[in-house]
């Protein structure tokens, strides 16, 4: 029961993260992104891998942006940030 109520804790932070300006959203959105895995990997385990699965592909679809982001900079980009 515990993981039903931090999923909807986390929806709802990321709803009011994603009404902020896009500047003030760092911080927030980047505590989201890595709690996002655990989270995910907590409802595989309790039910099952299928929606694990499921869930990740949610993630990935979410957050491309961030993780497109994060690729970049790994490879030595220095991409944009929009204002």
């Amino acid at each position: 029961m515990t993981l039903v109520w931090l999923s909807i804790a986390w929806v709802f932070a990321s709803a009011a993260t994603a009404m902020l300006p896009i500047r003030r959203q760092f911080i927030p959105a980047s505590i989201l992104l890595l709690a996002a895995p655990v989270l995910i990997i907590m409802a595989g385990m309790q039910y099952g891998w299928v929606y694990s699965l499921l869930g990740f592909a949610a993630f990935v679809s979410m957050f491309r942006n961030p993780l497109r982001y994060i690729a970049a900079r790994l490879r030595g980009e220095h991409p944009e940030i929009p204002e």
